[in-house]
């Protein structure tokens, strides 16, 4: 199935309450990512995502509608040499294969447009899914931190996957 990253518009609002108001992706975000998925989040995330430049969030686009999102975060401080990825997909496109192949692109266009030499992410550790997407796409597992994490009521552990700049 094919697809490209691209920016965010304001007339993406429709697809993106369409495929982010889903329980079964907000299960695997940080609460920051709500449901239900409101309009007024919606045009919030839209605003938030299209003020960077050069972009740091974009819309992945299957057959001309928003189906997902996906981010490059550069850090700062002492960790200003990583950049933390985030990703969520519509459930109708689970299991193609898209996240992997929008990984792979995120990947490049970091290591092109920021000073980074590493990029991580940090899937939960019961979100098997966005592992497997992470290690077809180069990533390593790094480590996991048990019960780390407080969602819907329960911890989960959390775990850091990474790339390198010069890894293969």
């Amino acid at each position: 199935m094919n697809f490209i990253l691209r920016k965010w518009t304001p007339d993406d609002l429709t697809s993106l309450l369409k495929y982010a108001n889903n329980p079964g992706i907000s299960k695997y975000m940080t609460n920051q990512f709500p449901h239900p998925y409101t309009a007024e989040k919606g045009k919030e995330f839209i605003e938030f995502a299209t003020k960077d430049s050069p972009l740091r969030i974009f819309a992945i686009d299957i057959d001309r509608e928003a189906a997902g999102g996906i981010g490059i975060h550069p850090q700062g401080d002492i960790h200003c040499k990583n950049a933390e990825l985030g990703y969520w997909l519509g459930e109708p496109f689970w299991g193609k294969g898209i996240i992997t192949r929008a990984i792979a692109q995120m990947v490049d266009y970091g290591f092109k447009n920021f000073e980074i030499n590493r990029i991580f992410a940090r899937p939960f550790g019961n979100n098997m899914g966005s592992q497997k997407a992470l290690e077809k796409a180069g990533f390593i597992l790094e480590t996991k931190f048990e019960k780390t994490l407080f969602k819907n009521g329960e911890y989960l552990d959390e775990l850091i996957y990474s790339k390198r700049r010069n890894s293969s």
